[in-house]
């Protein structure tokens, strides 16, 4: 059986949530992967207000493996300041006072364990944040004890919430991505040794935050077998050729055609997706594969139906014998 195809409803934030179900019926997926705070209110507790939503994925037949809730998860670790402001809901921003934003954010995230235990789901996407992110280019020099102050920041703040996930068997995934405390394969180790391998945590797998830094992604798979808990399919495209604006973006928007680097709809970029479906094949993954679609210069109601489409060609189930094994005779 193929995996589920699903569909990151964040990107779709401005449309009501049974308006995305049919459109993600018409575009082919099986499911939906629903992001917050647009298309889930963790706020809520009565029955009724899940059972709905799982009624109406229900009669779209849209499957639900996951939750995300990555704009609130990244106010628990950042350094807070004003571009938080504008991704977070006012009852998280408060009057801003960065502790209590990053605090209120942590018992979001734990509401949001609660939320996906009553939709039955065990998988929680996200980010973390990062108070050590402005270190990234170590000048004036960074210490390795100011590094390391920063992954202790993170399991003091993360241990908490890794331990109310665990006790309700929910699991929460880190999409290993720049700005949070994992950005490449080497940082999403520290990350997992801050925790001391906590049960609950592992990753988010997602290809695109990864090529463009020339980070090995496909190899990422394989180093964490038994971490990798949800995975993105999303396509970026990098240049074979020196551009204007470098890897780190040159305070331009995304879509610039000046960029090294953009992120493009699935199929139209660089990624390789046949050697990602092989290498999750071998660690045996077999969840969905959640489309995030994000292309600047492209309809993204085409972008979502071709992006399906495309995965459910790439996607391939692994043989249970080698191929020579017909050779043998009895």
């Amino acid at each position: 059986m193929a995996r589920p195809v699903t569909l990151y409803t964040l990107q779709w934030g401005d449309l009501p949530l049974q308006t995305v179900c049919e459109k993600a019926k018409a575009f082919g997926y099986d499911g939906l992967e629903l992001g917050l705070p647009d298309h889930l209110d963790v706020r809520r507790s009565e029955k009724e207000y899940y059972m709905q939503i799982k009624d109406l994925l229900l009669s779209y037949e849209m499957q639900l493996h996951t939750i995300s809730t990555h704009l609130i998860g990244q106010a628990v670790c950042d350094r807070i300041d004003e571009r938080h402001k504008s991704i977070l809901p006012d009852y998280i921003w408060g009057d801003g006072d960065p502790e209590g934003v990053s605090q209120r954010a942590a018992e979001e995230l734990i509401r949001t364990a609660h939320a996906a235990k009553a939709l039955g789901v065990d998988t929680v996407v996200g980010f973390t944040g990062s108070s050590i992110w402005h270190y990234l280019y170590s000048f004036p020099p960074v210490t390795e004890e100011m590094v390391n102050e920063g992954y202790a920041d993170f399991a003091r703040r993360f241990t908490p919430i890794l331990n109310a996930y665990q006790e309700l068997g929910v699991r929460f995934a880190l999409e290993v991505h720049p700005t949070e405390i994992a950005f490449d394969t080497v940082t999403a180790k520290r990350a997992l040794e801050a925790v001391n391998f906590h049960p609950s945590f592992g990753f988010n797998y997602d290809p695109s935050h990864l090529g463009y830094q020339g980070v090995d992604y496909v190899d990422f798979i394989y180093q964490f077998p038994e971490r990798i808990f949800h995975v993105h399919m999303k396509d970026v495209y990098w240049s074979d050729t020196p551009k204007q604006v470098g890897v780190f973006g040159g305070y331009v928007t995304f879509g610039d055609p000046r960029r090294f680097w953009n992120f493009r709809s699935l199929g139209r970029g660089n990624i390789k997706f046949e050697e990602i479906i092989r290498a999750l094949n071998h660690i045996g993954y077999s969840g969905p594969l959640s489309v995030e679609w994000e292309d600047s210069a492209m309809d993204r109601e085409q972008g979502a139906e071709e992006s399906c489409r495309l995965v459910k060609h790439f996607d391939f189930m692994p043989s249970s014998r080698a191929f020579d094994a017909g050779f043998e005779k009895k």
